[in-house]
C-alpha cells in the first residue's frame, strides 16, 4: 500500500498513500486499501492518544461500517478523529478499568473536496497483560 503518516493536527489523524499500488481493475482506488488506511488512521489516532498519555495498551477495532460513495481517481488521505464522547472520558475509563471504548469516524476525500469513502469504527483498548 505504501502508507505514510501525513500528521495530525486539530485532534484528526491523517495518513496517504499512491494511487498506484493501490489501484483496481477500473483504474480507481480499490476498495480494500480505502477501508484499510482509514481503519489504520483510526487506530494511530487512538493509540496515540494512549501513548502521550503514558498508557500502554492494545487497540484493536471491535467493527467498522463503510460507505463507498464515488470512486477516487488519485492518490488516497485518509482523516480520522473522535466520532462521539471525548477523549478524557475515554482515557479515565481506561485507567480505572484497564479497558475502554471509542468510536472514530474517518474519510478519504476526493481532490474536489467531496468524499470519496465514509468510516464509522467501534475501537477497543485493553491494558497490556
Amino acid at each position: 500500500m505504501q502508507v505514510e503518516l501525513a500528521g495530525e493536527s486539530d485532534g484528526r489523524q491523517r495518513l496517504r498513500a499512491p494511487l498506484a499500488p493501490n489501484v483496481n481493475d477500473k483504474g480507481t482506488a480499490f476498495g480494500g486499501s480505502l477501508v484499510s488506511l482509514m481503519t489504520l488512521a483510526g487506530w494511530c489516532l487512538v493509540s496515540g492518544r494512549l501513548e502521550r498519555a503514558g498508557l500502554e495498551a492494545e487497540v484493536y477495532v471491535a467493527d467498522s461500517l463503510v460507505h463507498y460513495l464515488a470512486p477516487l481517481r488519485a492518490d488516497l488521505e485518509a482523516e480520522a478523529w473522535l466520532e462521539e464522547g471525548d477523549w478524557d472520558s475515554f482515557l479515565a475509563a481506561f485507567r480505572e478499568r484497564g479497558k475502554a471504548r471509542c468510536r472514530i469516524a474517518a474519510c478519504v476525500r476526493l481532490p474536489d473536496g467531496g468524499e470519496a469513502t465514509r468510516f464509522s469504527g467501534r475501537f477497543v483498548a485493553l491494558a497490556k497483560a
